[in-house]
């Protein structure tokens, strides 16, 4: 807990939520077409509620980043990612690309987002430093794709990074545990949603927030 500590106390922290998409989650998805094994974000889920729930108790402010890909932000080298060359993920405006099982509630903050980090050509950052956000405590999917590109792209911009294993997900363990090692290391460090939430139960009128 002395890790926790030294991340939350007496900072404001917010709650990143990635790419929890249809697209990437759901069984009709189109990760999950392509042969993929999403059954790990529908496991995620209880964890992720709970983080929720408590961040919302406590007036912790809850950013959702929302994968949208169409032509004019698909590049060439981005296309290359695909054996033929089509992105058929996300695509603006279409269900896959829609939130799954949780939506966005009135007072959170939706950054739409192109590439595995949040942080690339977006509006988070600024949207942090207007929050005087100082710690990211990330959930979401995948794990060692878009949600390890985010906490990387953190811990460079000098935010304490938080990752929450139990409210995130990849499409293998190997890649899910791959990535929670390599944070607890080098950029951060690994909690699950019960120790955040305890935390801040226990130290509520010591974690300054922004209601937002």
């Amino acid at each position: 807990m002395e890790k926790l500590k030294a991340r939350l106390d007496q900072k404001n922290a917010a709650v990143i939520v990635v790419d929890v998409q249809n697209d990437y989650c759901h069984p009709d998805g189109a990760i999950a077409k392509s042969g993929s094994d999403v059954s790990a974000a529908k496991k995620m889920m209880p964890g992720l509620r709970s983080l929720l729930d408590a961040a919302r108790q406590h007036n912790v402010p809850i950013i959702f980043l929302q994968t949208n890909h169409e032509k004019a932000t698909d590049s060439e080298v981005w296309l290359s990612r695909f054996p033929d060359g089509v992105n058929p993920i996300c695509h603006t405006g279409s269900w896959g690309a829609e939130f799954y099982e949780i939506e966005p509630q009135p007072d959170d903050i939706v950054v739409k987002k192109h590439r595995y980090s949040g942080f690339i050509n977006t509006r988070l950052e600024s949207v942090l430093h207007t929050l005087k956000i100082e710690t990211l405590i990330l959930s979401g999917v995948s794990t060692n794709l878009c949600v390890e590109s985010t906490a990387r792209d953190g811990f460079m911009l000098d935010f304490h990074i938080v990752l929450i294993k139990d409210a995130c997900a990849a499409f293998t363990q190997e890649e899910h545990d791959m990535t929670l090692k390599t944070v607890d290391t080098y950029f951060g460090m690994v909690a699950d949603s019960n120790q955040v939430a305890s935390y801040w139960q226990q130290h509520q009128n010591k974690t300054p927030q922004l209601v937002t």
